[in-house]
């Protein structure tokens, strides 16, 4: 009989775990949360709503550790640290009763990492679940699962995420980062390096996020906007886990670390928006009147300065157009965005099995208005083809297959507001999912 997911123990009560309980005490399931303290527990249990706090039970990882063994699901959500979890597992693994699902809740870890040396039992009941926060906002779900893992686990918590939980349920590999946040990351910290020259020259840090917004479909944010909302020290420690996790070769390794102006930022904890009057690469400051100011740290003098307009003035209207105008904008948008396009072409299928999972997770958990490969048929593949190799550059791997099967796009035909068929590694059509 296939497995099902009916209740949730959720091992970690901070701002993630707390969600995950939350979602699932809010779809009728019985919830376990334990912490360091039942005390904690009990704090973030002001997370879940009040109206469904009944469907509830908190208690310490030290004391009632052992009721999980009541649980289908069990869901370790504690600090990113590879030790930390490996010993919770441990410790887990003989209170679980046979069946249950374990997964743990990680934004980048491995779960080869997480589960060395562990037995058969584990390593066919485990996998990763990766949700966006804040959990009951964000509809993506990532499902990682491991060499050994039982089918079976992946498929009770996809229907879980998907028809319980309301998510949109992504399938990923188990490399470093997933989907999601490895074309993501590679955006921030490539961007970081690549905008250097265009300050230099004069370029303000308003037109890059302006640039690195609306014109190529992603949110206002842009580049500086969203990594003040992310934090500076955890894109530092997103940099670390890459430089060690990812695959020799790969040209994320160029931009683990931070330039010399961000990494002293970081060092004088001004974050981002959680450093609140330190700011990051903005703040805003509350004057006597009580009206408020937009500020803008200066990368290029090092001081901070009223907030500028950004210059768009010969950026087209149309989706991605700027990647191929003549113009430090369009400079700008093709090295920063455009590369993070080719990036992600390259990486399937290291990270996922087929281009509509890396579409959906980079929509679902960066609100891009279009995934990398469905940007890339809105551009015209072909154009994106055509400049890499004016350039000298190499093609990657799924733009060389579009190329070699004759392809136009990514995707094609219709079934409502969708495309009825994808182009797979194997350089044939599929339904689409």
């Amino acid at each position: 009989m296939a497995r099902q997911i009916e209740s949730v123990a959720v091992l970690g009560c901070g701002t993630m775990g707390s969600g995950i309980a939350a979602i699932s005490a809010a779809q009728g399931c019985k919830v376990l949360m334990l912490d360091v303290t039942t005390e904690a527990a009990q704090a973030a249990l002001e997370n879940v709503d009040e109206q469904h706090r009944h469907m509830v039970e908190v208690g310490s990882l030290t004391d009632d550790l052992g009721k999980i063994a009541d649980y289908d699901w069990i869901c370790e959500a504690i600090i990113e640290d590879v030790e930390v979890k490996r010993e919770l597992f441990a410790k887990i693994e003989p209170l679980r009763r046979d069946g249950s699902v374990i997964t743990s809740n990680t934004s980048g870890i491995p779960l080869r990492d997480l589960t060395e040396g562990s037995d058969d039992r584990l390593l066919n009941d485990v996998a990763i679940t990766h949700f966006f926060n804040p959990v009951q906002v964000m509809k993506l779900l990532e499902l990682v699962p491991g060499e050994s893992t039982n089918p079976e686990v992946i498929e009770a918590l996809s229907a879980f995420g998907a028809d319980k939980l309301g998510k949109g349920v992504v399938h990923a590999k188990d490399t470093v980062n997933f989907i999601a946040n490895r074309i993501g990351c590679y955006f921030m910290l490539s961007g970081l390096h690549l905008a250097k020259p265009f300050l230099a020259d004069g370029m303000t840090q308003e037109t890059i996020d302006a640039v690195l917004g609306k014109p190529v479909g992603l949110p206002p944010t842009g580049l500086y906007g969203l990594i003040d909302l992310i934090g500076l020290d955890v894109m530092d420690l997103v940099g670390k886990n890459l430089a060690v996790n990812l695959p020799e070769g790969d040209a994320g390794l160029a931009y683990t670390s931070f330039p010399d102006t961000e990494q002293a930022m970081l060092e004088r904890g001004q974050l981002g928006r959680k450093a609140r009057a330190v700011g990051g690469f903005g703040k805003v400051e509350k004057l006597e009147d009580g009206a408020k100011k937009k500020l803008s740290f200066d990368l290029q003098s090092g001081e901070w300065r009223d907030a500028a307009e950004p210059d768009l003035e010969g950026v087209p209207g149309d989706l991605g157009e700027v990647m191929f105008t003549d113009t430090p904008q369009g400079q700008l948008a093709w090295q920063i965005f455009g590369g993070t396009l080719r990036y992600a072409a390259g990486l399937v299928p290291e990270i996922a099995d087929d281009i509509v999972n890396v579409d959906n997770a980079i929509r679902w958990g960066f609100n891009w208005a279009l995934g990398p490969f469905e940007m890339l048929d809105a551009i015209g593949a072909d154009r994106v083809i055509d400049k890499i190799e004016a350039e000298g550059g190499e093609v990657p791997s799924m733009l060389a297959i579009m190329r070699d099967a004759g392809a136009s796009g990514f995707y094609r035909g219709s079934e409502g507001d969708r495309p009825s068929e994808y182009l797979g590694v194997d350089g044939t059509w599929h339904p689409l999912p």
